[in-house]
């Protein structure tokens, strides 16, 4: 029961803002943004990815792959935040509340 616990389960949330002004910095861009996805990332808005960790353990092996690959300009930012505290945000579109959808539901088999 304790697996399956809110305050156990993580999100880990990568702010990013890269210099985009030539073609490389966007290659580097390109790079770094499909390490992720193939990470298990999802954009959450532009510039923002998040993931689902089953434990804080998995979110740190996660945190650290996402280091490994740090382009050497720009500025990333890397949030791990528990799945209450993602589950309380209120997203907005204008004025009108949104009902946030959760990106997908990963499953454990043993």
């Amino acid at each position: 029961m304790d697996r399956l616990n809110e305050y156990r389960v993580m999100w880990v949330m990568v702010l990013f803002d890269l210099p985009t002004e030539t073609k490389k910095d966007r290659k580097i861009y390109s790079t770094f943004r499909k390490k992720m996805l193939n990470d298990g990332f999802v954009m959450f808005q532009f510039s923002i990815y998040i993931r689902h960790c089953p434990s804080r353990e998995n979110a740190d092996v996660h945190i650290k792959r996402v280091k490994s690959f740090l382009p050497a300009k720009g500025q990333v930012g890397i949030m791990r935040i528990t799945d209450k505290q993602f589950g309380d945000m209120e997203l907005f579109y204008g004025k009108e509340t949104v009902k946030k959808e959760t990106p997908y539901m990963q499953l454990e088999l043993f």
